[in-house]
């Protein structure tokens, strides 16, 4: 099972559509606080729609409080600051992969520790939206493994 991990995330939307990605496609989702919104957030809710009950969510107080309690087994960042493609990448069951809040990113600790990867863009961009680079990435992963779980 896939592992996505949400760094402070901060538009409820985005992460009440990865709630429903989540239940969609089997993966569990790890939520690292602190967060720019309530997690009882009626915009979380209408985007997650009724895939709470059918999502596996986990939060944490902190990244250490994850690392603590989630103890992934091979953690990847996502990132515009690195250049190595998602999709040059073999992945297993089990990888988890870290993203940054929407408008900070990921530390650049964290970044220094983990091996990081990146979805490529058009020279001039600056970011997709959060929620799309997690399917992105996701889906490439779960395609990897045959869509099983």
């Amino acid at each position: 099972m896939l592992n996505l991990v949400l760094f402070q995330p901060e538009i409820p939307s985005n992460t009440g559509s990865l709630i429903r990605l989540s239940a969609n496609m089997g993966a569990n989702l790890h939520l690292i606080k602190p967060y720019g919104f309530e997690i009882n957030d009626k915009r979380l809710r209408r985007a997650g729609l009724d895939y709470n009950e059918l999502a596996q969510v986990y939060e944490y107080e902190n990244f250490d409080d994850y690392l603590d309690k989630a103890n992934p087994s091979k953690l990847y960042f996502v990132s515009t600051k690195v250049s190595k493609s998602y999709a040059d990448i073999k992945y297993i069951s089990h990888d988890s992969f870290l993203f940054g809040s929407e408008t900070k990113g990921l530390p650049k600790e964290i970044m220094d520790e983990y091996e990081g990867i990146t979805v490529p863009m058009q020279n001039g961009s600056r970011s997709l939206n959060l929620s799309n680079c997690v399917s992105i990435v996701a889906y490439e992963a779960w395609r990897q493994l045959g869509f099983i779980n």
